[in-house]
């Protein structure tokens, strides 16, 4: 099964038979097709890219999800077919589990597996400086251990006698640590990356070439997370550890956090020291986006430095993350692709807020 990104302005998809017709916007390049059969998600990563309803019935029958990415690779649409996601036991668990232990406890098991893998993945890079710069590799060595005591003070916390949900009372003190623990991560992470190519961790509207990589390849790992959580019959929108919002898929952004590091950082963090080289373009540079800045009333919004990942860059760390995701990691003993890892955990989370199993964070072995 593969993963088919359509990153081409002006793009036309339609189907044929059982084929899916790619027709691109030059008329001297030729259409591509592909077997819907051996497709699992087609990524929709540019502007003015149309589609036929044919498509979209046939892509919905043979389940496979489209998905919609802006130029930064945050998601802003998907199309499932409800059917899918049509249960209703879990949810009302779900949102039973909120208000006792079960918020609590699943919210400080998403912390533990974020920062055991940010330890981990430290470690992996870290070992390949441990004779050639002994003390750049006692610095990291120092942080590692600072992230394991917080973790110690994560165990160690517990359920206050309280009239309220028991999250509500905790949330503060784990995102305190979960906070200083990641700020730890990301001093390592200066350390194990060429000198010079990253200061500090920046999210929307970085032009940062490691910050802006790391930012599109969560977009392509959230899709795929909302897409676990939906099928495991999960509401994406009641998390734990992130609070409530309108519009912020809270539980997305609380089961992201155990698999960030294994599949976008660890793929970024090769990409770096391997010297890729990240490709910008101005905004004047692509039809779409030319046309949306000089939409916006009097060109006040214009940002002159604004740049954007070019479309070669958008397609090599799309290919490289959902390449990752096939890789396989050690799961409950065996050997698993990290993409079904997570569709698993999403079921393993399901059980847990309907009290019939047990949730254990996934860790990845450096």
């Amino acid at each position: 099964m593969e993963s088919l990104i359509v990153s081409d302005y002006g793009t036309y998809l339609g189907k044929h038979s059982e084929r899916l017709i790619v027709k691109y916007r030059e008329k001297d390049r030729p259409n591509d097709e592909f077997p819907l059969l051996d497709m699992e998600q087609l990524i929709i990563s540019s502007k003015g890219v149309s589609l036929s309803s044919d498509l979209v019935e046939a892509c919905i029958e043979h389940g496979i999800e489209i998905s919609f990415m802006d130029y930064s690779g945050q998601p802003y649409a998907k199309l499932i077919s409800p059917a899918l996601s049509a249960t209703v036991v879990s949810r009302r668990e779900q949102i039973s589990a909120y208000k006792d232990e079960r918020g609590f406890d699943i919210a400080r098991r998403f912390i533990k597996g974020k920062t055991q893998n940010q330890i981990n993945l430290v470690r992996y890079f870290a070992k390949y400086r441990k004779k050639r710069s002994p003390n750049q590799y006692n610095e990291i060595l120092e942080r590692v251990n600072k992230i394991k005591e917080l973790l110690k003070e994560l165990d160690m916390l517990e359920i206050p006698f309280v009239n309220y949900p028991p999250i509500d009372a905790l949330r503060g003190l784990m995102l305190n640590l979960e906070g200083r623990a990641s700020a730890l991560y990301w001093e390592c992470v200066q350390r194990i990356l060429p000198k010079g190519m990253f200061q500090k961790r920046e999210h929307q509207g970085t032009q940062d070439d490691v910050n802006v990589l790391l930012n599109y390849g969560y977009g392509i790992l959230y899709s795929q997370v909302w897409s676990a959580l939906s099928l495991a019959g999960l509401e994406p929108f009641a998390g734990f550890l992130h609070v409530d919002r309108p519009g912020k898929p809270s539980l997305v952004l609380d089961f992201i956090e155990e698999f960030r590091q294994t599949v976008v950082d660890k793929t970024v963090f090769a990409m770096i020291n391997k010297r890729f080289k990240v490709e910008w373009e101005s905004p004047d540079s692509d039809p779409a986006r030319s046309a949306h800045q000089s939409s916006k009333p009097n060109g006040n919004d214009i940002i002159p430095e604004q740049r954007y990942l070019s479309k070669e860059t958008r397609r090599a760390i799309a290919d490289r993350i959902l390449a990752r995701l096939q890789e396989r990691e050690t799961f409950e003993h065996k050997q698993h692709k990290l993409i079904n890892i997570i569709q698993q955990q999403a079921r393993h989370l399901a059980m847990f807020l309907r009290k019939e199993g047990d949730y254990k964070p996934f860790v990845s072995r450096w």
